[in-house]
This record gives C-alpha cells, sequence and structure tokens, in this order.
C-alpha cells in the first residue's frame, strides 16, 4: 500500500490530454496488437479514506485507434464493439481495498451492453504540481478480460489450428487527474 499523501476530498476529473486508455489483444496465436481509445471521460471522488472512494469513466468506442484504419473499422463494425448500436463502453467502482503494492479497484464494466465485474490493479503515485500550479493525481490500472465474456466472439481459424484473435485482453491506463 502506498504511503504518499492521497488526494484531497472531492471529486477530480481525468485529463484526457494527459491520459491514456490502452489496450493489447494476442493475434495470430502470438503478436500482441496494441491501441487505445482517444475519447473518454471519468472522474474519481476522493473521500477521506480511499476505500470510500470511487471512479467512473465512460470511453467513446469509435475513438478506438490501432495505427491500422481497416483494422480500427472491423473493431468499430458489429464484430467487435458495434458503434453504431453501442457508443460506449462504461466503468462504475463498486470498492476499492489496499492490497500489497497498491489498491484493487473492483467494479462493473460494460460493453455492447453487457455488463461484468471486473478488477483494476491499481497504484497511486501521487499527487504532483505542474508547472502553471496545477495539482495532479497520478494513478495507474490494469485488468485482464475475456472480451468473449462481453459478447465479442467474432474469430477466424488459423490453417495450422488456433485462432486469429486472442480471447484475453491486456487494459492498461494511465491517469492524471486534476481537481474539479
Amino acid at each position: 500500500m502506498s504511503t504518499l499523501t492521497l488526494p484531497t476530498t472531492g471529486t477530480w476529473s481525468v485529463d484526457p490530454t494527459h491520459t491514456t486508455v490502452g489496450f493489447s489483444a494476442r493475434h495470430l496465436m502470438a503478436a500482441k496488437v496494441r491501441g487505445s481509445f482517444k475519447t473518454f471521460s471519468g472522474s474519481i471522488t476522493m473521500s477521506d479514506s480511499p476505500e470510500s472512494s470511487s471512479v467512473s469513466v465512460s470511453i467513446d468506442a469509435a475513438s478506438i485507434d490501432t495505427g491500422v484504419e481497416d483494422r480500427d473499422n472491423h473493431l468499430r463494425s458489429p464484430d467487435f464493439l458495434d458503434v453504431e448500436n453501442y457508443g460506449s463502453l462504461e466503468f462504475v467502482s463498486t470498492a476499492v481495498r489496499p492490497v500489497a503494492g497498491g489498491y484493487e479497484v473492483d467494479g462493473t464494466l460494460t460493453i455492447r451492453n453487457t455488463t461484468r465485474p471486473v478488477t483494476l490493479q491499481m497504484e497511486y503515485a501521487g499527487v504532483m504540481t505542474d508547472p502553471w500550479g496545477n495539482e495532479k493525481a497520478i494513478f495507474s490500472a490494469s485488468t485482464t478480460i475475456n472480451r468473449e465474456d462481453f459478447g465479442l466472439t467474432w474469430n477466424a481459424p488459423l490453417e495450422a489450428g488456433g485462432w486469429l484473435v486472442g480471447k484475453e485482453v491486456q487494459i492498461d491506463i494511465e491517469v492524471q487527474a486534476a481537481k474539479a
């Protein structure tokens, strides 16, 4: 558990210009394909104790970016995120627990109108002041989900065996939040 001074109580807004929401998945059973979401918003409500704090994040599904336009369009299609029918991915915390090296943040993740429990492994790096005098609370979080649990079941078999797209998706988030 961190011994750093915690952010002051109240609402902290996720700073989209200094935050990344990234992911990776296996392709061809071996290579990792990485991407991120470019548009999102979120808030952290800090309480006197971290265990009473909460997090809420909304991600624009259409903002997915892997650096390859054809792949991004396929990920936006009904085969995957189906952005025309499901415009956002949502995370809402339900509990915060101290653990060795940081915290676990339990919550619900909703993708394509399917909601499942997830646990984020979260590290708190402290509150820093930028050169313009703005305080930023800094967090890192990660989790792994099975995409099929959220209805993302499209795949293609490989001639030598196995599947084109791995089931597990690693999610990695780097957050800077500013006091609202």
